[in-house]
């Protein structure tokens, strides 16, 4: 194959149900208030990038938020840390908290400047604490040494400054006495009482972010809250973690699939934590903008966090990071906001969005990939324009779409040649943008009318039988196979302590490798080699260090049935996505 030829290739499209392209029903949703309209969503399905925000007293300690505080945590079905915190220190943090150096103009600044369009500030977590002057509590911001209510000056400045503001609340009160007692209805008077403090004096709310840690509608009387909130904050978006599906789904710490018949939101941290921590690692740029992109790609929106320092500043490492992430978005954020996902489904290396005529075609590592992709030719799903051409649909065809040209964001050029099966796009090097070289694909009719499809699987790896050493408590859903689906979004995982260990492949015939790509987004591994099994004895392909979110490692052509990753030394138990061997010319 010349040097010309794609790495990543496309054969006839694999045409998704139309199921993909029509909204979201079901009885729950259609329910008068429980649900918002298609009217409502717009723009929030529009802005595609919010700025999450958690913080409070917790900031001191430099510890998990909620989750670090040492005491029983009613409602809660799955053991994990049990914390770091004693309840009587972490319930007293906010007595010492006084975060002189918060300016929420600031706040909104940075956000604007990364090119978020909305903004959702945590109120009170699982810990109970209030960041506003509840007249239901004691124990709450106005009561520390700080002694302002928070949550009113940063709806000031959002409302200054014209951004919308979400306000995430929590269900659960692991510090309220009557939380999952003889007295929850107690408690659900307090909290619906809260809520109805948070829709009513504080101006316009656009979000009301849950999180219910699985609780069903009957533990939160949902049916009754959900209308009442509506009724205080009309076009109120509301999430799916209150036992009710409402307007959208949020996958956590995870990039959301493919979905156009429901609209979701990721929400993930910048760093590893939610709430600030010291020294944190902070995802890189190119992995913050591949997280916007692949969010975007599957149709969903990427509510990205953030964890101000206890003086109320946003760490300058973080608005660096954000800051970067707005320069990208300046020059290549047409391909993001009002898109909507697809028709090519994200994949490893690749994401599209698409708005009017246009496909924007994402490609994460274009020096990787030769700068060449081949294009199918487009297919059109027929039943989607019976609105709209009925006589094209009454004769069985559709008119087809083609790719009338190429062009590489914010301005570069791209050559579109004929190939088996379709065209050959190619991006010349020095237009390669090491974070995203974004190429605007124009086409002859309307990119909607282009149902998904899927690129081949080039992956010799994928859906390939699989075994580890080790499976973190034996879960189905952590299992060795994992790691080789083809998903980034499921992963093999190892039990807590595991320092070492190995995950097989059976190729199932003497195969050609000369390539891995191997994701590991909590950077466990610090040590590991690529082996293959010649005869009987294990041999190393490649070795490395740190794996981190997308290693991509190039090795001499080996071949073999059998191969191995073998993490040799990890900080905790290791955790794989993906473990893609390919043969690259």
């Amino acid at each position: 194959m010349s040097h010309r030829a794609p790495i990543l290739g496309f054969i006839a499209a694999v045409i998704l149900g139309v199921s993909t392209m029509t909204p979201f029903s079901n009885a729950e949703t259609d329910a008068p208030g429980l649900s918002a309209s298609p009217q409502d969503l717009a723009w929030w399905k529009e802005a595609r990038f919010g700025m999450f925000i958690h913080w409070g007293p917790v900031s001191l300690a430099g510890t998990e938020i909620g989750w670090s505080r040492r005491a029983p945590r009613p409602g809660v079905r799955f053991t994990m840390d049990p914390g770091t915190v004693p309840a009587e220190e972490y319930d007293n943090l906010y007595k010492q908290f006084n975060p002189t150096r918060f300016d929420p103009d600031e706040w909104v600044r940075v956000a604007r400047a990364a090119g978020m369009k909305y903004l959702v500030f945590t109120t009170k977590h699982h810990d109970g604490f209030c960041e506003w002057d509840s007249q239901l509590t004691d124990y709450k911001i106005t009561n520390s040494p700080y002694g302002k209510d928070i949550v009113k000056l940063l709806a000031d400045a959002c409302h200054r400054a014209d951004m919308p503001l979400g306000f995430y609340y929590s269900q659960p009160d692991w510090h309220h006495p009557d939380y999952r007692t003889e007295r929850h209805d107690k408690y659900l008077e307090y909290m619906h009482g809260q809520l109805r403090e948070l829709l009513t004096n504080y101006g316009k709310v656009s979000i009301l972010w849950f999180d219910g840690l699985g609780g069903k509608k009957e533990d939160w009387k949902s049916e009754e809250l959900l209308p009442m909130l509506r009724n205080l904050q009309p076009g109120l978006l509301i999430n799916n973690r209150a036992g009710l599906p409402a307007d959208f789904d949020t996958p956590e710490q995870r990039i959301g699939r493919f979905q156009m018949d429901r609209p979701w939101e990721s929400c993930i941290t910048i760093g590893t934590q939610w709430a600030y921590k010291p020294d944190d690692e902070m995802k890189s740029l190119p992995q913050c903008i591949e997280t916007l992109v692949k969010c975007a790609g599957g149709d969903g929106n990427l509510l990205f966090n953030v964890g101000p320092m206890p003086d109320g500043r946003i760490e300058p490492r973080q608005v660096e990071r954000l800051h970067e992430m707005g320069q990208w978005l300046e020059m290549h954020g047409e391909s993001i906001y009002g898109t909507r996902g697809g028709p090519i489904l994200p994949g490893a290396l690749l994401a599209s969005t698409r708005k009017n005529n246009t496909i924007y075609l994402h490609m994460l590592d274009a020096a990787w990939m030769n700068g060449n992709v081949v294009l199918p030719p487009m297919p059109v799903v027929a039943q989607r324009l019976a609105p709209s051409r009925p006589q094209a649909v009454s004769r069985g065809a559709a008119a087809p779409i083609k790719i009338v040209s190429a062009r590489v964001l914010p301005s570069g050029t791209a050559t579109l040649s004929p190939a088996e099966n379709g065209l050959l796009l190619s991006i010349p090097p020095e237009y390669f943008d090491p974070v995203d070289t974004v190429v605007a694909l124009e086409l002859s009719g309307p990119a909607m009318d282009i149902p998904p499809f899927a690129l081949p699987n080039t992956s010799l790896s994928t859906g390939k039988p699989a075994t580890a050493s080790n499976v973190y408590r034996n879960e189905p859903q952590h299992t060795a196979d994992k790691a080789v689906d083809g998903d980034f979004g499921t992963r093999w995982a190892t039990d807590a302590g595991a320092m070492s260990a190995w995950l097989e492949v059976d190729l199932g015939a003497p195969t050609a490798f000369n390539a891995a790509l191997i994701s590991e987004d909590y950077g466990r591994a610090r040590r590991f080699e690529i082996q293959y099994l010649d005869a009987e004895t294990w041999k190393t392909a490649y070795r490395g260090g740190k794996i981190g979110y997308r290693l991509k490692a190039k090795f001499p052509t080996v071949t073999a049935q059998k191969v191995r990753l073998n993490i040799l030394e990890a900080e905790e138990g290791p955790t794989i996505w993906e473990f893609q061997l390919s043969k690259l010319d």
